[in-house]
């Protein structure tokens, strides 16, 4: 007998228990009634009874309102009151002996009056507003002017849980949102959903459910895990955003009970989704926590980082990303059907990109599309970018991506700058044969980051030669203004910086520190709690920067301001110098792109403007569109005027040792 089956043999077994009670309930409002009416009662009490034990025995297994009876602990006055409101949506006799007790054409409805003088084994503690029957909502009582003569009438998700019918209560629609369906796990996620599914197993036996909290950076695949681990408890699993948690707090109360009742009339479990939450909004913050503490059953967090709950058991768990062996067989799996001998490429990917299996699926989907698009494409190259672009989403909200272009022959530097820069994108490219095959990195997890500072003067290149490293690597490159993530507030500075590496750190990119004299100024005596947090988190973004698996490159305009103790533990340190005449001769000469019309341009004569490279640019910049708007080729006296602009914006004066001769 298949499920299909079975189910049809209870729906029919359920219809005819259900009718049974609802006879006997009917039976004795209508010998109450004729009790009124001084009119002889009906005998029938008896024969009803046995056909409700006959029906009893008939069910496959427990009724829809044996089970609400004894999931709520409801006595046989509330039981029958249950059935009387129930009999008035299901039976129309109900409402017609409803009028007949009342004596009222008007008052064809069941009051809390007629149920105590009626039903047997009253007892007021039923109508109570802590009574089961209020306080889960089975029954609603309507306007009036009395208590006791107001309409009752039973909650929607009730009467349809009595007939058999499941579903989520409407009014938490829109609300909680079933969890769609989610991809396999890696073997390393499923011994966790294994491990919190028997700690649920274990806790059931004693009625004490832990709420667990799952904890990292990547969604899906916390969502994979929690819906794992109901599976095996063979649980449905509902989400909910934080966001929407209400503020209020009686529609927190009211959205607590309902999800509650939900629990005990279905075998489900509740993932409060904390992953988006502003941890600056406190309100909000408390609200959240009300309603997990105080929110019964299954009960799954996932979150960036542990929330704080006094009031309740919760077992933490970090959801670390898949291996680097996970991640192969996932890309294996992955590319099989396309590029099944890209062995030796799916190495790369994984030493670059530290994904969890879904972004892995994005990526080789978003390949496939353009594979298809451009079949004679490099598969590793689309690959490549295909991780790059899937790797963004999350770290294009904190900070700026810079596009980079340019080579080593654009960077106007000492050579031996050049060969500073050279090895840091040596350090990038070959950190993995030696960290992981050469053993570097089991000796110690400590120093194994990569992180450079940049010194120079405003417009001397640095940025340019983060652009270059970039190029080269073909890696984004993200810039992050220090004086807009350092915080006055205690504790908020560490957090902004969490986010960025926490995000960075699935693409490896590089990232581009503007300002680092606000955060590494030279340490001063510690007089309160602002200074000893200052040094905080000075050492907490070194921390961060020595475990990250990317670049981070600090720039700095003065690195007199830097506190020698700070520079012991960044890698790199690359002066960019003021350029000289020749640098700056050489730097006139690549500013122009080739397709620029010029005419009679002496990069020499330029090369006297004692201007940084920045400079240069926009001096070379403001002289095209002058010539563009005159419609002749860049000549001297378009420069000379940009030069003029750039030297008054500077606050400069413009000698004529600079510009003496040009025309």
């Amino acid at each position: 007998m298949n499920a299909t089956t079975i189910n049809r043999n209870w729906d029919d077994a359920n219809y005819r228990y259900l009718s049974a009670a609802l006879a006997v309930v009917r039976d004795i409002l209508e010998n109450y009634a004729a009790k009124v009416q001084n009119q002889p009662q009906e005998k029938d009490q008896e024969n009803l009874l046995q056909a409700l034990e006959e029906a009893a025995a008939a069910m496959p297994a427990p009724s829809a309102l044996e089970r609400v009876c004894t999931m709520f602990s409801l006595s046989l006055f509330e039981r029958n009151l249950l059935l009387l409101c129930a009999g008035m949506e299901l039976n129309g006799d109900f409402a017609k002996l409803c009028a007949m007790m009342h004596g009222d054409s008007q008052r064809a409805y069941p009051t809390l009056s007629l149920a105590l003088a009626a039903l047997p084994d009253v007892h007021w503690d039923a109508i109570a507003p802590n009574s089961l029957l209020r306080h889960w909502r089975l029954i609603q009582i309507g306007d009036g002017h009395a208590l006791t003569l107001s309409p009752l009438r039973i909650d929607e998700r009730i009467l349809h849980y009595l007939t058999g019918i499941q579903y989520l209560d409407e009014r938490l629609a829109g609300i909680i949102e079933p969890l769609q369906e989610v991809s396999d796990l890696v073997p390393s996620h499923q011994d966790l959903a294994e491990r919190v599914a028997a700690i649920w197993s274990q806790a059931y036996k004693v009625n004490s459910l832990p709420i667990i909290q799952l904890c990292s950076n990547e969604s899906v695949s916390k969502r994979a895990i929690a819906a794992t681990i109901c599976q095996l408890h063979d649980l449905s699993l509902w989400v909910m955003p934080a966001q929407v948690i209400p503020l209020l707090p009686s529609d927190l109360d009211n959205l607590i009970r309902l999800w509650t009742r939900e629990t005990i009339l279905s075998k489900c479990a509740l993932l409060i989704d904390c992953n988006e939450l502003d941890t600056n909004d406190t309100a909000r913050l408390n609200a959240i926590a009300r309603f997990i503490e105080r929110t019964k059953g299954f009960l799954i967090v996932t979150s960036r980082e542990r929330i704080g709950l006094s009031q309740r058991l919760v077992v933490n768990f970090d959801v670390d990303q898949p291996s680097s062996k996970e991640q192969g067989v996932v890309w294996q799996d992955a590319l099989s059907t396309i590029a099944p001998q890209m062995n030796g490429q799916v190495k790369i990917l994984v030493d670059q990109f530290n994904l969890s299996a879904a972004t892995i699926r994005a990526a080789c989907a978003e390949a496939v599309g353009q594979l298809a698009q451009t079949p004679e494409s490099d598969i590793s190259d689309i690959l490549w970018d295909a991780c790059r672009v899937q790797a963004r989403p999350r770290l294009d909200e904190l900070a700026q991506r810079i596009e980079p272009s340019g080579d080593w022959e654009d960077l106007v530097l000492p050579e031996a700058q050049k060969q500073i820069l050279r090895e840091i994108a040596a350090h990038v490219r070959q950190r993995s044969t030696v960290y992981n095959n050469w053993g570097f990195g089991g000796k110690s997890a400590r120093g194994l980051g990569i992180s450079a500072l940049f010194a120079g003067a405003s417009g001397t290149g640095k940025t340019l030669g983060a652009e270059v490293l970039a190029h080269k690597l073909r890696l984004d490159l993200y810039r992050i203004d220090l004086s807009s993530v350092v915080s006055k507030y205690i504790g908020e500075t560490e957090k902004n910086l969490r986010r960025v590496f926490d995000a960075a750190e699935q693409g490896g990119v590089i990232l581009l520190f503007d300002e680092a004299d606000a955060l590494f100024g030279k340490r001063s005596e510690v007089k309160d709690a602002r200074d000893r947090y200052a040094n905080i988190e000075v050492s907490y973004l070194l921390q961060r920067m020595e475990s990250y698996p990317g670049l981070a490159v600090l720039t700095t305009n003065l690195k007199s301001a830097i506190d020698t103790a700070f520079l012991r533990r960044i890698r790199f340190v690359v002066q960019f110098p003021f350029p000289d005449t020749t640098q700056r001769a050489e730097i006139w000469r690549r500013v122009f792109p080739a397709e620029t019309p010029t005419a009679d341009l002496d990069a020499l004569q330029l090369a006297r403007l004692n201007v940084a490279g920045g400079n240069i640019r926009n001096i070379a910049l403001n002289a095209a569109f002058l010539a563009a708007d005159a419609g002749e080729a860049v000549q001297m006296k378009h420069v000379l005027r940009a030069a003029q602009t750039e030297y008054s914006k500077l606050e400069k004066p413009l000698t004529d040792a600079e510009i003496g001769g040009w025309m």
